[in-house]
């Protein structure tokens, strides 16, 4: 399968766009998703105004952005349709008044972000996050049931494993939304009080990055793959880490899962 190796731009936020593609290009990456955000290069506020340089900038190095994350507003929309990005990333948060009521509040604002990504012709991607937000890939997939094609499912490796699933499942029942596939990986560590996530490298948690593969195959996705770049220990550059990581997922997925 071809995919577009990807990374998840947050570690150099305040970097602009010719910087920012040099840096990534020199990691060995094609693809970018970039945080639309109050402490990022590219705001909200300045969205309609900046991206589209930004994203030109980060083209003339070699880099096609996949993605923004940032929120469901008119501006971010239109940015993202002048600049040519084609999704918005976001998570479903959960509030205080409970799961159901969250799920339903969230429901709400997405079908009210139909007619918005209609009229721009920009996706929507919900990720599952462990914490407070919907944490599963079927969480979401139930989350999205009976939206337009336009709303999509980012599925995450380490939330899926945080999650206790198995990609095998999530993936097939996720397919026919799959937008993009974040790789990372993590897993919890017990301390004196309680027991916190840890953020690793490829080979330090709890997913499977081989059987993630797998089952990518066998649903015959071929797309944007995000390395996002999160790592408890920084005492390693990210950077070091995360081409580290690259390095691993590309050559062991050049193998063929089905003659193994």
């Amino acid at each position: 399968m071809t995919y577009l190796w990807s990374v998840f731009t947050k570690p150099w936020a305040g970097l602009p766009g010719n910087e920012l593609g040099r840096l990534i290009a020199g990691l060995g990456f094609a693809g970018a998703e970039i945080p639309v955000r109050d402490t990022a290069y590219v705001t909200t506020a300045t969205a309609e105004a900046e991206l589209p340089t930004f994203t030109k900038q980060l083209r003339a190095e070699g880099i096609e952005p996949i993605s923004v994350a940032s929120d469901l507003t008119e501006p971010v929309f239109a940015a993202c349709a002048a600049a040519g990005v084609r999704m918005i990333r976001i998570m479903a948060p959960l509030g205080d008044d409970g799961y159901a009521a969250s799920v339903r509040r969230n429901r709400e604002q997405l079908e009210a972000s139909a007619v918005l990504a209609e009229r721009y012709g920009v996706q929507v991607g919900v990720q599952p996050h462990h914490g407070r937000f919907v944490s599963s890939t079927l969480g979401v997939m139930q989350l999205l049931d009976g939206l337009p094609e336009h709303f999509r499912l980012v599925w995450d490796a380490a939330h899926d494993a945080l999650a206790g699933d198995d990609p095998a499942i999530t993936i097939e029942l996720g397919a026919a939304r799959l937008g993009i596939v974040n790789l990372k990986n993590a897993e919890y560590r017990k301390n004196a009080r309680s027991w916190r996530t840890h953020f690793g490298q490829a080979d330090e948690g709890m997913s499977d990055w081989t059987a993630v593969h797998a089952a990518l195959v066998r649903a015959e996705y071929s797309g944007p793959v995000c390395l996002t770049a999160q790592y408890s220990d920084l005492t390693v550059s990210v950077g070091e880490r995360v081409r580290k990581d690259l390095q691993t997922a590309v050559t062991s997925w050049r193998r063929d899962p089905s003659r193994e």
